[in-house]
C-alpha cells in the first residue's frame, strides 16, 4: 500500500503540472495532491472510507488523460467519496471540488448538489440552502430531489429556531446563539445547550414560559440536527384518505368531537368519571388542533394550517389513526405535511381533496366562511355534508369560545338536543 500510494502522489503532482491538464481541473489535481501529501505524514491508512477516497482520487489522475466527460464524472466521484470520509479535512477537499466542479460546468445538477452537501457538511448552511436551490433549479424531474427538498427545509427550520430563540434571550446570549447559524453541528448543539441550561437556571426553571419555549426550542433543533424531517407523509406505509375513504370511515358509526377546553380535559381525567365513560362510549373520537397531553384516545385529529410559515409550527406527534389537514393553498400544505407530519404518528393521512371543504365546489363550496374558521367547525360542517355517521355530538363545544358566533349559531339552528349536564350538543 505504501509504494502505491507514494505513486499515486508523484502521478497526481505530475498531472497536475501539465499543460494538456488545463483542459479540466488541474487545481482539484493539486488540492488532492495536497491531500495525499497530508494523508501520507499522517501514517498508514487503516481507514477503509479513506482508502476508497484515495482510489478515487487514483481514477481522477487516470482520467485527465482522457476526455473532458469522463474527467468530470472522476471529479464528481472523488468530491463524493471526500464526504463519505467524513472528516473536516476531506469535507473542506470536497468543498474545493465541488467549487471546481461548478467553475467548470455551471449548469451541472451534480456539481451544485455535490457543493451543497459539502456546505452543509462544514457547517455553512446559508450558504448550502443557496447550492441546494441551484441544483432544484436545473433538477429536470422534480420528484426526484425530495430528498434536497427535505434538507432545505431541515435548514430553514434549524435557522428559525435559532432565530426564535435568540429573541427569548438577552443581547449578548441572542447574538451568540444567531451566530451559530454557520457552525459545526457539535460546536452548535454545545453552545446552545450551554445557553439554554444558563437560562433556566437564572430564569426560575420551567414555570417561566419563555424558558419553557426556550427548551422546546432546543429539543426541536436537536432533532433536527440528527435528522431531516419525514418524506412525503403519503408514501411510507402511510396511506392517504380521500372522500370517498373518509365517508367510509364514518359510517354507520357514532362520532364525538371533543373541544380542547381545560375544563374537558380536566372532567376527562377523573378516574370512572361520567364524561370520560360518555365519550369512550363512542365509535370515533375526533380532537382538533391541539390534543391534550393524558388524552386517553383519538381516532381522528384535525388542524388547520395558520400563518405565512405553517410549516414551521410544531410537529404532529400525537398518536392517531387518521389526521386531517386543512389548508387552502396547495405548495404550503404539501410543504407543511412534509415538515410536521411525524413517521409512526398516524396510519392515514387526509389527501388534497380535503384541504379546503367549505369552500371547494367539488364539496360544499360555500365561500363565505373566510380564513378565520375554527378548525373543530369545519370538520363538523365536512361530516355533517358527507351524513355517514349515524350519530354526530359534540363534546364541550357549548363553552364560551369553543366556536365563533357565527358557527355556534349553525348549530345552535341544527342541533336536535343540547345536555348542558353532559356538554353535548347532539346534530344526528
Amino acid at each position: 500500500m505504501g509504494q502505491t500510494f507514494t505513486g499515486l502522489l508523484k502521478a497526481v503532482r505530475a498531472r497536475s503540472g501539465q499543460d494538456a491538464a488545463a483542459q479540466a481541473a488541474p487545481l482539484a489535481l493539486r488540492l488532492c495532491g495536497d491531500y495525499l501529501a497530508g494523508l501520507a505524514a499522517s501514517g498508514p491508512v487503516s481507514d477503509a472510507r479513506r482508502t476508497r477516497l484515495v482510489a478515487a482520487i487514483g481514477d481522477l489522475t487516470a482520467a485527465s488523460c482522457t476526455d473532458a466527460d469522463s474527467l468530470f464524472d472522476a471529479l464528481l466521484r472523488t468530491g463524493q467519496r471526500a464526504l463519505d470520509a467524513g472528516g473536516d479535512t476531506e469535507n473542506r477537499l470536497a468543498l474545493d471540488i465541488a467549487a471546481e466542479a461548478t467553475g467548470l460546468r455551471p449548469r451541472s445538477k451534480g456539481a451544485w448538489r455535490l457543493r451543497g452537501r459539502a456546505l452543509d457538511a462544514l457547517g455553512r448552511r446559508g450558504e448550502a440552502v443557496e447550492a441546494y436551490e441551484r441544483h432544484l433549479t436545473l433538477q429536470q424531474n422534480p420528484s426526484s430531489a425530495g430528498d434536497i427538498v427535505r434538507r432545505i427545509a431541515t435548514l430553514e427550520e434549524l435557522r428559525a429556531c435559532l432565530d426564535e430563540a435568540a429573541g427569548l434571550l438577552p443581547a449578548e446570549d441572542g447574538a451568540r446563539l444567531r451566530a451559530l447559524r454557520d457552525a459545526p453541528a457539535g460546536e452548535a448543539r454545545t453552545a446552545f445547550a450551554e445557553v439554554v441550561r444558563r437560562r433556566t437556571a437564572e430564569g426560575g426553571g420551567m414555570a417561566d414560559p419563555a424558558v419553557r419555549r426556550l427548551n422546546t426550542l432546543y429539543a426541536a433543533y436537536r432533532r433536527l440536527l440528527d435528522r431531516d424531517r419525514t418524506a412525503d407523509p403519503l408514501l411510507g406505509g402511510v396511506e392517504p384518505l380521500g372522500v370517498p375513504a373518509l365517508r367510509r370511515l364514518v359510517e354507520g358509526r357514532s362520532v364525538c368531537l371533543v373541544a380542547d377546553a381545560p375544563a374537558i380535559a380536566e372532567e376527562e381525567r377523573v378516574p370512572g368519571g361520567g364524561l370520560a365513560e360518555l365519550i369512550d362510549g363512542y365509535d370515533l373520537v375526533v380532537r382538533c388542533d391541539g390534543i391534550p397531553a393524558d388524552a386517553p384516545r383519538t381516532d381522528l385529529h384535525a388542524v388547520t394550517l395558520r400563518g405565512g410559515t405553517p410549516w414551521t409550527g410544531p410537529a404532529w406527534n400525537r398518536r392517531t389513526r387518521t389526521r386531517i389537514v386543512f389548508g387552502d393553498t396547495l405548495a404550503p400544505w404539501r410543504r407543511a405535511l412534509r415538515t410536521r407530519l411525524v413517521p409512526g404518528a398516524q396510519d392515514h393521512i387526509g389527501d388534497a381533496s380535503l384541504r379546503h371543504p367549505l369552500d371547494d365546489p367539488a364539496l360544499l363550496g360555500e365561500e363565505d366562511w373566510g380564513p378565520r374558521t375554527s378548525t373543530a367547525f369545519t370538520l363538523l360542517r365536512l361530516l355533517d355534508f358527507l351524513d355517514a355517521a349515524d350519530r354526530l355530538d359534540l363534546i364541550g363545544f357549548g363553552l364560551p369560545g369553543r366556536l365563533l358566533p357565527r358557527e355556534r349559531a349553525w348549530v345552535a339552528a341544527h342541533a336536535r338536543h343540547e345536555d348542558e349536564t353532559e356538554m353535548r350538543t347532539v346534530l344526528r
